[in-house]
């Protein structure tokens, strides 16, 4: 292998979840409703809300407002605690849970209300060098 070749194997980036889109401004993809316009993230044979069976890709605001927040200090093995855990609701429609990065996981330094906006950073690389990306929330 070339150092060109390796150099873009080691750069190669994959979404750690499907509704997370790198390419372009990262952003987080819904299927939406066609009839009522519930957003879900995973795949669904209908809608949980109106029962029909029709759904369009919407690509989903990268802001938001922090609506919930816990602080995990119990986690899998190899999940560094403590973290904050938040759910967030997009700006235009959509909410969304996800952790709270760059912030002290003490609720004195969180505020509910505050501003967020997403962020993606690097979870993991495989040994062909393929870089696994996951999304967070961080102070706007």
């Amino acid at each position: 292998m070339t150092t060109t070749a390796a150099s873009e194997a080691s750069t190669r980036q994959i979404p750690i979840v499907d509704y997370l889109v790198l390419q372009g401004d990262p952003h987080l993809v819904a299927n939406a409703c066609a009839s009522c316009g519930a957003l879900f993230f995973d795949r669904r044979n209908a809608c949980a809300s109106c029962g029909t069976t029709s759904f369009e890709k919407k690509s989903l605001a990268t802001t938001g407002t922090l609506r919930s927040f816990t602080i995990v200090s119990r986690a899998a093995p190899g999940v560094p605690v403590p973290y904050v855990s938040c759910t967030v609701a997009l700006d235009g429609d959509g909410m969304v849970k996800a952790n709270l990065v760059g912030v002290e996981p003490d609720p004195a330094s969180i505020e509910l209300g505050a501003r967020v906006r997403l962020t993606t950073f690097p979870c993991g690389v495989d040994e062909e060098g393929t870089e696994a990306v996951a999304f967070g929330f961080t102070p706007a």
